[in-house]
């Protein structure tokens, strides 16, 4: 997972500069210095220890765009670097500093491991360096993860243990019965380590305008938009929008629910996408119906609570598991799209206004693609990736987003 994010100085910058503070600031961040080291105990398990040889500028490293046309060079150059794996003997993590960008903007692109930390815990890393601000102090800073304290009654204990078990119980129940037979999901991929990155802004204002026409939440209206934008682009690729919807995993933070502890805390809904229906306003009602069932269920309730249980099982399960589930993503959901929650303050680094932040959610095995999304200030952004082997060009995508989101903004004049 990563996130692509866009500074406008007022004057050139020395990008040297900015990797050697950016490593300053690096080195003050526990969370930064921690890397997996297998565990004997329990056998098959891992732990987060402190890398006794950390060295957080052999993190960071300074790119400068060539001259060569390319219709983004940013979204291009961006590809090539999220689509290769992180180092598993070393912290999980990878900064760029780019440069050459038009009206002298630069870029810093961040990639993490999505066992490092979730999208709210990746927003705490980047906070820590940016340059700090007297609001940004509430922000908790990011730390090494560690067990939530535990109740030294037993009776406590056990009542934990079982209502425990009894979740577990409900989720691998709904996930049985979510899983879907055979055609295979539409926007099914061949397993390839190959990226196509585009990036898509909309306006925050036309957003509140359907909300306002309409009622939901900014996130049903997205995710409204980006079901149009799926049903352009499916048709558009001579695939067929009529049959089933689609299905989406949205990612659920439960850090608040779990007290803010642990590097990766999510659950998930399963959206059905209704890319089969033609009006856009349409689309917004069932979107915004399925999503408030799923909120009064709660994030534990059903099958979309698969990271929930994934996080409860003993180590030498979960890496058996693992492939499996891997193998059998697409029989629960046909692709990942998320929302990062950003703050409404106004980020700078060294000094540099940050005008443009576009997520890049971690796309599933055998996913064609995987959608994030971040407000702020007076923008959406939209972060678009694709499995490269499946998804040749993605500006039909980028187009199709624009469009569905015209479409239901004229529909609420």
């Amino acid at each position: 997972m990563g996130a692509v994010v866009v500074f406008q100085p007022e004057a050139p910058v020395d990008p040297a500069r900015l990797a050697a503070l950016l490593a300053e600031r690096a080195a003050k961040i526990p969370r930064l210095r921690q890397r997996v080291t297998p565990t004997l105990f329990p056998p098959g398990g891992a732990a987060w220890t402190e890398d006794p040889d950390f060295d957080p500028g052999a993190h960071i490293r300074v790119h400068r765009l060539g001259e060569f046309y390319e219709e983004d060079p940013l979204a291009s150059y961006a590809a090539e670097w999220i689509e290769k794996p992180l180092d598993l003997d070393r912290p999980l993590w990878e900064l760029r500093v780019v440069t050459g960008l038009p009206d002298g903007r630069f870029a810093l692109l961040l990639k993490l491991h999505h066992a490092f930390t979730d999208g709210a815990g990746a927003f705490a890393v980047a906070v820590g360096l940016l340059d700090e601000l007297p609001g940004a102090r509430a922000i908790p800073r990011p730390s090494a993860p560690s067990a939530a304290p535990r109740s030294r009654n037993p009776f406590d204990l056990i009542k934990g243990v079982i209502s425990e078990a009894g979740e577990n119980a409900v989720i691998a129940s709904a996930i049985l019965r979510a899983a879907r037979p055979f055609p295979v999901s539409p926007l099914a991929a061949p397993a390839s380590p190959s990226r196509r990155l585009s990036f898509v802004r909309l306006d925050l204002g036309d957003v509140r305008q359907v909300r306002r026409a309409h009622g939901g939440t900014a996130n049903d209206v997205i995710l409204a938009v980006l079901a149009g934008a799926l049903r352009e682009w499916m048709a558009n690729q001579g695939r067929r929008v009529d049959g089933r919807p689609l299905r989406a995993l949205i990612p659920v933070s439960t850090r608040l629910r779990d007290g803010g502890s642990g590097a990766n805390q999510l659950s998930a809904y399963l959206c059905e996408l209704p890319v089969h229906l033609e009006d856009p306003v349409q689309r917004l009602r069932e979107v915004r119906a399925a999503m408030n069932r799923h909120k009064a269920a709660g994030p534990l309730a059903g099958a979309g609570a698969v990271p929930v249980l994934a996080g409860r099982i003993p180590p030498q399960v979960h890496r058996l598991a693992t492939r499996f589930a891997g193998h059998a993503a697409g029989l629960l959901f046909d692709t990942v799209i998320t929302n990062v929650p950003l703050p409404k303050l106004p980020l700078t680094l060294d000094g540099s206004p940050l005008r443009e932040v576009y997520p890049l959610v971690p796309l599933a095995p055998r996913n064609a693609l995987g959608i994030a999304a971040a407000v702020y200030h007076d923008s959406v952004h939209i972060g678009l990736q694709v499995n490269g082997a499946a998804v040749t060009d993605t500006g039909s995508l980028r187009d199709a987003v624009v469009k569905s989101a015209a479409a239901l903004y004229e529909q609420s004049l």
